[in-house]
């Protein structure tokens, strides 16, 4: 019984015992709030010890390929593999633009690869590039410390744009360290063909071996923009200033080279459109060549020439510093004039006094009366008449002129009649008409040689002037190309595939001229030594409709309506002016008076009076 009793009692304790812990343990338990939270974190823990299971041999793998990306590229650089591990080192561009001009620039390179003007078209309507798909090179050649080559075009620059006021700023840095680097600066200003540029290098004095040349190369093949690719060709040159202010060029040939000193601009200039580097500090030397690549026209399209230029860089206190510009716009002389940095030699407007007149005359009044007429063709068209009107004086000595040897030609074919069989007699005795009629044959062509400069300094005036570029007048869209009135279904040499009107209208007018000019003295017998008058007269206007067939329409148009004033100044200058009859009579009264010869005549007469006598003491 009492052994009874004791397990009973023990059971009840270890009851009450499990109830009591059970409470405890019920009252203790997490809620389901902080469960869900405890699992979450167990999850993260497992995930994140998955995560670095599975990811860090992936990772390791890159840092590998990482570090011996960056081992080859400064066994192949040197200090400057330290750039090729850069994130700028990718094929991408930074692009910059004013109301005028747009550039695109290469992180490789550093340089532009894309220059657009914005504000101009090519004959087909497409948008004007200067640069576009890699026609342009611009590269440094230099040599390490550690006997390395190197050129910038292969090397990749990290872009920084800024600005300052207005102004748009492009900074292109090649480094070998964060404080160490070459750099290529860009500023944009608005409304500007101008861009400040500037080379200049830090920390690199123990980079660079300054003991050999650091070569500027900059190359450019130039876009054709014009209808006739032989004429844009023709006005294509490399032009550059050198020494103290003077200007060369190297001209048209198939292949051209020249080199000079002091270089402090270069122009690569395509007729309308130029590229221009211009530099504070001149180069010691250049050397430059110039490439024609249009060998036929029907097939050489694209290209008009390619152009280089080497210029070594000199190094100060270890480093590069160089102020420079870049021009990419217009090749108007207004524009490039107004920079005051001699620009304006690029436009071809003729040497010495052809220049003078066209930048002192012509290209000032051209732009007024172009600026207050409602057509650039009526502005040539009334400058032509302005010039003729100037001319009109002279144009009346040498018809004067022609019409007193009409009037003695009876009394020169007596003497040529006389003296058939002794040509210094005959000679003479012509001489001495001449001179007691107070005429000269001399005196006919000293007015037309007067006007020579004249003709000279327009003849390069509109090819040149940009303000007639995509003018249309009449029949012609552009006055700066030629006109077109019929496409031939063939090419003719020298001719073209088209029939322009204007050289057609220039041709008929200068035959007429000439029939007035020179058709009184073709009657005479052709002297011996002298140019055949009827070959020249059919020849001129020949060779008008040929040359200028492709020339531009407003230098023909010009020509046509000068021609055509001409003739009727001329035509009123005979029937109302001058009478024949008396300049008959005023040559017969000169004739009776005693003239007193001048010391060049006298000694002429002279001198062919002895040389008779010699002649007949030897018979």
């Amino acid at each position: 019984m009492e052994e009874k009793k004791f397990d009973v009692k023990s059971l009840i304790g270890f009851l009450l015992i499990g109830g009591i812990l059970l409470w405890m343990l019920y009252n203790n338990a997490p809620s389901e709030e902080e469960v869900q939270e405890e699992q979450t974190k167990t999850e993260q823990v497992e995930d994140s010890g998955n995560t670095k299971a599975n990811e860090t041999p992936q990772t390791a793998a890159e840092n590998q390929q990482d570090s011996t990306a960056m081992a080859q590229a400064r066994e192949r650089l040197g200090a400057f593999g330290y750039s090729a591990g850069l994130a700028s080192a990718s094929d991408k561009t930074t692009t910059i633009s004013n109301d005028v001009l747009e550039l695109k620039i290469d992180n490789k390179g550093g340089y532009i690869s894309e220059a657009r003007l914005l504000n101009y078209n090519t004959f087909d309507s497409i948008p004007v590039y200067l640069i576009k798909d890699g026609n342009a090179r611009f590269n440094l050649n230099f040599t390490t410390t550690d006997g390395r080559n190197l050129d910038t075009e292969n090397l990749y620059f990290e872009p920084e744009v800024t600005e300052n006021g207005e102004n748009q700023i492009i900074s292109m840095k090649l480094k070998v360290s964060e404080d160490e680097y070459l750099e290529y600066r860009y500023e944009l200003t608005p409304g500007e063909y101008m861009i400040d540029f500037s080379l200049r290098s830090q920390g690199l004095d123990g980079v660079l071996n300054t003991s050999q040349d650091i070569n500027l190369n900059w190359e450019l093949q130039g876009y054709r923009h014009a209808k006739s690719i032989s004429y844009e060709n023709r006005y294509t040159d490399l032009i550059y200033e050198y020494g103290d202010g003077d200007d060369d060029n190297l001209g048209q040939g198939d292949l051209e080279e020249q080199e000079d000193e002091d270089i402090s601009y270069i122009a690569f200039k395509q007729h309308f459109f130029s590229s221009i580097l211009l530099t504070d500090t001149p180069f010691s030397r250049g050397k430059f060549t110039s490439k024609n690549l249009v060998e036929d026209e029907e097939i050489d399209t694209v290209y008009t020439k390619k152009f280089t230029a080497q210029l070594p860089l000199e190094v100060s206190g270890g480093e590069l510093n160089y102020n420079m510009d870049w021009y990419y716009g217009p090749t108007d002389y207004k524009i490039l004039n107004d920079y005051n940095r001699n620009l304006d030699e690029i436009v071809p407007l003729g040497w010495g006094i052809f220049g003078w007149i066209n930048k002192y005359l012509f290209i000032p009044f051209f732009s007024f009366l172009s600026g207050v007429l409602p057509s650039y063709g009526i502005a040539i068209i009334v400058m032509t008449i302005v010039v003729r009107i100037v001319l009109s004086p002279v144009t009346y000595k040498s018809y004067l002129s022609q019409a007193k040897m009409k009037v003695l030609r009876p009394e020169i074919n007596e003497l040529n009649e006389k003296f058939k069989d002794n040509a210094m007699k005959k000679q003479q005795e012509t001489m001495k008409l001449y001179s007691k009629a107070g005429a000269s044959p001399m005196s006919g062509c000293l007015p037309a040689l007067m006007q020579i400069p004249v003709f000279y300094a327009l003849f390069q005036f509109f090819p040149s002037a940009f303000q007639l570029r995509q003018k249309s007048f009449l029949w012609a869209d552009d006055l700066s190309s030629y006109d077109v009135i019929a496409q031939l279904p063939f090419h003719i040499p020298f001719y073209g595939d088209h029939v322009s009107l204007f050289p057609i209208l220039a041709s008929v007018a200068i035959f007429i001229y000439m029939m007035m000019t020179t058709g009184q003295s073709m009657a005479q017998a052709q002297q011996p030594g002298m140019p055949n008058m009827k070959f020249i007269m059919y020849l001129s206007p020949i060779m008008m409709l040929f040359f200028f067939n492709n020339y531009a329409s407003g230098l023909s148009l010009y020509y046509f309506t000068s021609n055509l004033i001409t003739i009727g100044i001329m035509l009123v200058i005979k029937h109302v002016i001058i009478d024949e009859n008396k300049i008959h009579d005023k040559i017969q009264e000169n004739k009776k008076k005693p003239k007193k010869q001048n010391r060049f005549t006298r000694k002429m007469q002279e001198m062919m009076e002895q040389a008779e006598q010699q002649k007949k003491g030897k018979k």
